[in-house]
């Protein structure tokens, strides 16, 4: 029945290599399944170690007998974990129904090869019984890799791939190891790490395949991408979203950022209409809502049943005891879809390899060149994860826990019980009562129900998974789930169940699902920490500290690497850079290490036994900040810096467009500028967190004295460079706008000052147009947004300040919130949104007038067209744009954009307004630290590293991470705090809100609390005070 492509095989010598053995549960020469009468047709099958094997079946046969020789041919008892797919007649890639006959699915079979590869991955590789399960399964990672399917940052990229060539060629050899992967490619971009593959190589000495391929499996489990098969599609507003399915449910990606999830039993229905793909939501019970129902548009009707059959599929495999029945016929007519999923589930799969008891029998590995121990399986009692495993997990892409807590709320689980409570706002983790942990484990994936005629395979409250660990094991060892400070101590120090049985590494909860899906809650539970004020005003000058080095590595590693490879880009800037900022990120590296080191000790974390009383931060602040007194001939040619730069790219045309393209990077956030002035608003940081330490501790306090020298010592630096500093950021400010705008000569003269900027309402000819206005100290500047790639704002005209006069003009014109500007060649009548903007409008358009009238300075036109010409551009109608463009899906989380997204686009969407005097606020405001994250529809909070600068919130996976995630800007937005109806039962919780999009935010303390809220109500609320006074009155 069978006939190789290129050679005889026999049951028992697959997927050939000469020397290597692993072992299979399946006897050899196993009898092939039934077939009907009728000619044979040959079918070409691809396997997963790239051979092709030939398979002879009946013309009339169904899929599933072809499927069931692949699996007789490869000895596989686990087969239903793996499918057959292949490219139909549209180009599209399918899965082989197994209920269908093959010959009606594959059109011409000698022109069709079909692959033989993974179709559902489950959470835990653990669950895999067989070493040849597992042996294709790590295939498949290998192959996921070198696509570049498998997204993952380089770290883990590597291991991953030392543990590959472990298994391919043994212990490591410098020769033969460089060789190997000369010859071989298993990334994309292997070369720039084959020095990191062949480091991690060095350290599996001794490693047979077997476990080999178990750390690799480890490894790609925990990686937010494992498993994961994009389907492209759009939301209602446009936005282009990527759906994929998993065990736990329907999954929403953004690029390759998982945004949502949808758990199978929060799901009622899931259907499509044409090229709409619709997932119903069960109504929530303690909101009396109705039922939700979510649209996905996607590229055709086959698109959206390709997708929908493998949603099915999952469903069933994964929360069904059994293989759903087949309806029965129906006797007039036909209503929906007959597919059903064929095949054993997963509880269905585990409970046969336990309940049999299969004879093992050696199978051969492709490409390995070394001897693998047939007698030693995994899954034996003797067998035992080695040290490596520890930092496997370590190296690898931990997923944050933000990722666990939202995957242990889709699996439908209870909180896991807490073996203590929490004194530092993560807490209320009540005990499941009556929960078995190793019940929970015998479980897991296996309950399920039959199906609901309303929901192809939906969910019973009974099918729930409850992957609940044991509550003294810890995932890292130290508490922590983002892959810091991990150890190989403690990773299996608890070694028993709770019944005093032995536990096998292989059922350990590191191992298991159960050990990887962790509450958030349950994890900040475990942590002891100080309650002081004190220790949470350290704990900010600690997390405001990692952000601000990240910033510095932008200018002294992402720039100057950039800078450094363009000859074009002048020596003379690139050395003044590097000699201004590289002395100042040395040592603040100090600095935050220090920091770091007393955080922990006043935390317990470290030298316990050492004596000493470390709780206290004053100390070390007044040590570096004297350190850094020595630096200020540094910090005053920051200042120089920035006018070096700005002057090199008006000159060279190749040194603009390399900061231009560096601005695009995901590392450069901000505009590149606001980087270089970092250093001198971190002063002004530190003088605020010696303010509250002051204002805290009695005067009695050992730390009081330190923390007053140091704020005096602070105050002398901000004093002697705050005229520096105000300059340094009107220039900045100047040219970070002349970016956002056309048609404009020289913003940035000598003497002019930024004042406010936002959207008013121009009354014309054709009524009320929506207009973006600038003011500066001589000029008053509008604009509406152009069509140009970059987006840009193009300038309409401009009314000089000297002899202005302003009236409030709502009477006249009838338009609310509408005053008159009376110019010395033209009036303009403009609206304003509120009744607060207008006051602001008008109050700083006074005042901006009453400098212009006291200057001596000329006035400068700004634009390069005439008025006339703008003047006919102004009558000719404007890019009519949707308010929600912003304020939906593109401020919702998504990836950074950069000129599309900047302050003075937020405030175009937006309808609002910013001026100097907030940017100044803004840059004394800023935070960072860990937040646990809601949306208004979820029940899950996720752990995120969050920064607040430039008015917007950056969501980091951690703070480790080089580049944010996605971005929220805050402008326009409201922040509350919940009220009793939203059920949001948890402490130290606040509420961001505009419009129809809500998140909810939970801090640690009521410190971090108030300072969140504190920060964020700068930047939704606007300033409205006078310009002059107040921003001296800020230093």
């Amino acid at each position: 029945m069978v006939e190789p492509a290129d050679r005889p095989s026999a049951a028992g010598q697959r997927l050939s290599a000469p020397e290597s053995f692993g072992v299979s549960t399946l006897e050899p020469g196993l009898r092939a399944p039934a077939q009907p009468p009728g000619r044979l047709v040959s079918i070409r099958v691809q396997m997963l170690d790239d051979t092709q094997e030939v398979f002879q079946i009946s013309q009339r046969s169904p899929g599933k007998v072809l499927f069931d020789l692949v699996c007789v041919h490869l000895n596989l008892a686990e087969g239903d974990y793996f499918g057959l797919e292949y490219q139909d007649h549209r180009k599209m890639t399918v899965w082989l129904d197994l209920l269908k006959p093959t010959l009606k699915q594959i059109r011409r079979p000698k022109n069709t090869i079909l692959r033989f590869v993974v179709k559902f991955f489950p959470p835990d590789h653990t669950q895999l019984s067989e070493e040849l399960t597992r042996y294709l399964f790590a295939l498949q990672i290998k192959h996921d890799l070198a696509c570049g399917r498998l997204i993952c940052n380089d770290t883990s990229a590597a291991l991953m791939v030392s543990h590959i060539i472990q298994s391919e060629i043994g212990d490591f050899d410098e020769t033969q190891s460089w060789q190997h992967l000369l010859h071989n490619k298993y990334l994309p971009d292997q070369d720039a790490i084959r020095d990191k593959i062949t480091e991690c190589h060095r350290k599996h000495v001794g490693q047979t395949p077997a476990v080999s391929d178990y750390q690799l499996l480890e490894i790609a489990r925990r990686l937010e991408m494992y498993g994961v098969r994009l389907h492209p599609a759009k939301d209602r507003e446009g936005t282009k979203l990527s759906l994929a399915v998993a065990h736990t449910g329907v999954l929403v990606f953004q690029g390759y950022t998982k945004i949502n999830a949808f758990n199978w039993s929060k799901v009622r229905k899931l259907s499509f209409k044409r090229k709409r793909f619709l997932i119903k939501l069960r109504a929530d019970p303690t909101q009396n809502a109705h039922h939700d129902t979510l649209e996905f548009a996607m590229a055709s009707r086959d698109c959206c049943k390709i997708f929908w059959k493998i949603c099915v599929e999952y469903h069933a495999f994964f929360r069904l005891f059994e293989e759903p029945k087949p309806k029965p016929k129906p006797i007039l007519f036909t209503r929906g879809s007959s597919f059903r999923f064929s095949g054993r589930t997963q509880k269905q799969i585990i409970d046969y390899v336990k309940d049999s008891e299969l004879k093992k029998v050696p199978f051969e590995r492709k490409h390995s060149k070394i001897l693998s121990n047939s007698g030693m399986s995994p899954q034996s009692s003797s067998f035992r994860v080695p040290k490596e495993s520890a930092m496997s997990v370590q190296l690898a892409d931990q997923p944050d826990s933000a990722r666990l807590a939202h995957q242990a709320e889709s699996n439908g689980s209870e909180e896991p019980p807490a073996a203590a409570s929490s004194t530092n706002g993560f807490h209320d983790i009540p005990a499941a009562p009556g929960s078995d942990p190793i019940q929970s484990r015998q479980n897991h994936h296996g309950t399920g129900s039959a199906p609901d005629p309303q929901f192809l395979n939906p969910e019973s409250p009974g099918s729930e998974d409850s992957p609940l660990g044991s509550p003294h094991v810890v995932v890292n060892g130290n508490g922590s789930v983002n892959g810091q400070g991990m150890g190989s101590t403690g990773i299996l120090g608890t070694g028993h169940s709770p019944e005093g049985r032995l536990l096998s590494p292989l059922t350990s909860p590191l191992l298991t699902d159960a050990g990887c899906v962790r509450n958030d809650d349950e994890e900040e539970a475990r942590r002891k920490f100080p309650t002081d004020k004190a220790y949470f005003i350290a704990k900010e000058l600690l997390t405001t500290e990692r952000t601000y080095l990240k910033d510095l590595q932008v200018i002294t590693e992402s720039f100057q690497g950039v800078a450094g490879k363009d000859e074009a880009f002048p020596d003379s800037v690139k050395n003044l850079i590097s000699a201004s900022y590289d002395p100042v990120y040395k040592f603040h590296q100090g600095f935050l290490r220090e920091v770091e080191q007393r955080l922990a000790q006043w935390e317990g974390r470290s030298n316990a036994h050492i004596k000493g009383d470390y709780q206290r931060i004053g100390d070390i602040l007044l040590k570096n900040i004297q350190g850094l007194r020595q630096l200020t001939v540094h910090l005053q040619k920051h200042s120089e810096c920035l006018v070096e730069l700005e002057r090199t790219c008006r000159s060279s045309r190749k040194a603009e467009a390399l900061c231009r393209d560096f601005e695009q990077q995901r590392v450069c956030y901000l505009p590149f500028n606001i980087f270089l002035l970092r250093p001198l608003h971190r002063l002004l940081h530190y003088k605020l967190i010696l303010e509250r330490l002051c204002k805290h501790y009695p005067p009695t306090h050992d730390d009081f004295r330190d923390c007053r020298a140091a704020l005096a010592d602070i105050s002398e630096m901000v004093l002697q460079l705050q005229g520096t500093m105000m300059k340094m950021e009107n220039f900045q400010k100047l040219l970070e706008l002349k970016k956002d705008l056309t048609g404009i000569d020289n913003l940035a003269f000598p003497g002019r000052e930024f004042i406010r900027l936002g959207c008013l309402s121009k009354l014309s000819g054709k009524g009320l147009q929506q207009r973006m206005f600038f003011l500066f100290s001589d000029c008053l500047v509008y604009t509406s947004r152009g069509m140009t790639p970059s987006n840009q704002f193009k300038v309409h005209g401009q009314l000089p300040l000297y002899g202005m006069t302003i009236r409030e003009s709502e009477e006249e014109w009838g338009v609310p919130h509408s005053f008159t500007l009376f110019g010395q060649r033209q009036s303009v009548v403009v609206a304003a949104s509120c009744a607060s903007e207008m006051e602001r409008w008008v109050e700083d358009i006074r005042m901006a007038i009453d400098l212009a009238e006291q200057s001596s300075s000329p006035n400068t036109d700004l634009l390069s067209t005439s008025i006339s010409d703008n003047k006919l551009s102004e009558d000719g109608g404007t890019e009519l744009e949707s308010e929600e463009e912003l304020c939906g899906s593109r401020s919702s989380l998504e990836r950074q954009g950069h000129r599309g997204n900047t302050t003075v686009h937020v405030c175009w969407h937006r309808n609002t307004s910013v001026s100097m005097v907030d940017f100044s606020v803004a840059v004394e405001n800023q935070l960072s630290g860990n937040l646990l994250r809601k949306f208004k529809n979820s029940n899950g909070w996720q752990k995120l590293w969050v920064v607040f600068t430039n008015f917007s919130l950056f969501f980091y996976k951690s703070h480790q991470d080089d580049y944010p995630l996605a971005s929220l800007p805050l402008l326009g937005y409201s922040v509350t705090v919940p009220s009793e109806s939203e059920n949001i039962h948890k402490d130290y919780v606040f509420k961001l809100h505009f419009k129809s999009h809500v998140y909810y935010f939970r801090s640690e303390s009521e410190y971090t609390f108030e300072r969140w809220m504190e920060v964020i109500r700068s930047a939704t609320c606007s300033a409205s005070r006078s310009l002059p006074s107040t921003r001296k009155d800020l230093y």
